[in-house]
């Protein structure tokens, strides 16, 4: 890149090193985080039953587990957000860490359901955290790549659920789901060695005013991808021209973001944070960016909620009822049948976030999903029901997938890990509501209902996505609240 008058930014810097070693590395680091959490949390949905049976828990007692694991995610997708924007990414990182595996490590010595209750809430709690991997790593990725790169770390997901199933079914039938637990604390050891390592962000860094810094980092960067930064000194960012009239009003509001350095306590600072999102400019891409996570993750989890009852063939409500004697084989294979599902979600959220751009991607997974949907509101054959919701989950995963780098990219630098963290614990909302009420339509025999149910949340979320003001496909990250050329923008 030639020699620029005015400096580079950190977006001129990544484009002109390109994808290379460090982002194969980057993604690698990220990916285990996700990897992670995706293991441990498909590791306590199987070891419930065994829990349940040697504790004779109620089914009370056994759905609380579900419960607080969801309201530990709820408070760790905000904590650790904020904790990110105000002390950096990998600091919230190796925190969140430290938290789901020192958690996961504990609940395989529990003795006790009151013990296991806290430890369960700690993992989820720390859990919580795991946006921020993807916000650490596409802050390094080079526009042209950054969409399909960052939709690459969903593969890393599904790799941890297929070795935790994996795993079960060759720990839990000979050693026990103690044995199963423990073994699950190693990924997220390896993470946290690797996070006291990792550079920090470099677009965090210039947000705190480290220019020196962020620019050791890029120079890091390109050593590791055998190539130069761009000549000239690093800076941030500029607001448009356009923008000048907004100037000092945005800066005095992002100047609140550090205000906790000079106010007791950082309340304030805390407060402001979430408050900018209530912004004139940000209003309206932070109440339709939680309708969307809501719908999707209430779209998702009650996927796999019918295809566990309407593929199992043990559904009450059909004539014929089918008992297969190897029940714990047949639990874990389908249990790991249905993480290979999720395989081509990833490949394909890679495929099309950065051809088809991030909203035409999240519209046409969500009208896919709706079209296989709609046979299902008659009672179907069993290899029929079984392919349609394969499919059905296969585009709202895609979706979803799709929404976590959107949801990264739309905030600026300082709001970016607390958006997504309010925006992830108004999903997991939605995934607690939603067994709550395709339970009862589900096993009251009211298929149609249900079916009429998730089409409803599922136009919702195509809606919300058309409304969203701003397209991020190519764009550079805003470092401060977009201007009102780029909401303008579709």
């Amino acid at each position: 890149m030639a020699e620029l008058s005015n400096g580079f930014t950190v977006d001129e810097a990544l484009s002109s090193m390109g994808f290379g070693n460090f982002h194969v590395l980057g993604l690698f680091f990220a990916g285990l985080g996700w990897a992670s959490s995706a293991m441990a949390l498909t590791l306590l949905s199987i070891i419930l039953p065994s829990v349940k049976s040697e504790w004779r828990l109620s089914a009370n007692e056994e759905s609380m587990i579900t419960t607080v694991v969801f309201a530990g995610t709820l408070v760790g997708a905000y904590f650790f957000g904020y904790l990110s924007d105000v002390y950096g990414r990998r600091t919230s990182i190796i925190c969140s860490v430290i938290c789901s595996g020192g958690a996961v490590s504990l609940a395989g010595v529990s003795r006790t359901y009151a013990s296991l209750l806290v430890v369960i809430y700690l993992f989820g709690f720390g859990a919580g955290g795991g946006h921020v991997f993807a916000s650490w790593f596409l802050e390094f990725a080079p526009i042209s790549t950054r969409g399909s790169a960052t939709a690459a770390l969903s593969l890393f997901y599904s790799f941890g659920n297929i070795v935790a199933a994996s795993l079960a079914w060759m720990i839990m039938p000979r050693l026990g789901w103690r044995w199963l637990v423990s073994s699950s604390c190693l990924p997220p050891l390896f993470v946290l060695l690797l996070g006291l390592i990792v550079p920090e962000s470099p677009r965090y860094l210039i947000m705190k005013g480290k220019i020196t810094d962020a620019q050791k980092v890029l120079e890091k960067v390109a050593r590791f991808n055998r190539t130069e930064v761009p000549r000239g000194s690093l800076i941030s960012s500029q607001l448009t021209a356009k923008d000048e009239e907004h100037a000092s009003l945005e800066l005095e509001e992002n100047s609140l973001l550090l205000a906790g350095k000079k106010k007791d306590g950082g309340s304030e600072s805390r407060l402001s944070s979430v408050f900018l999102l209530f912004s004139p400019k940000l209003l309206r891409t932070t109440f339709l960016l939680w309708l969307v996570y809501f719908g999707n993750v209430f779209a998702y989890y009650g996927i796999i909620f019918l295809t566990s009852q309407m593929s199992s063939g043990q559904n009450s409500c059909m004539s014929s009822t089918v008992v297969n004697n190897d029940k714990n084989a047949t639990s874990y294979g389908e249990i790991l049948l249905n993480s290979l599902a999720e395989v081509p979600s990833a490949l394909l959220a890679a495929g099309i976030v950065d051809w088809a751009g991030r909203k035409l991607s999240l519209v046409m997974t969500s009208t896919l999903s709706f079209i296989l949907l709609v046979p299902l509101v008659c009672h179907q054959s069993k290899t029929v029901t079984t392919a349609l919701l394969f499919g059905a989950r296969l585009f709202i995963t895609t979706g979803t997938m799709v929404l976590a780098v959107y949801s990264s990219e739309v905030y600026p630098t300082s709001l970016r890990s607390t958006g997504v963290g309010i925006a992830t614990a108004v999903g997991t909302i939605g995934g607690m509501v939603c067994p709550l009420v395709a339970v009862v339509l589900i096993e009251g025999c009211h298929q149609g209902p249900a079916i009429g149910l998730f089409e409803a949340v599922l136009v919702l979320i195509g809606v919300a996505v058309v409304l969203l003001p701003l397209e991020t496909k190519g764009k550079t990250l805003n470092d401060s609240i977009p201007n009102d050329e780029e909401l303008s923008e579709l």
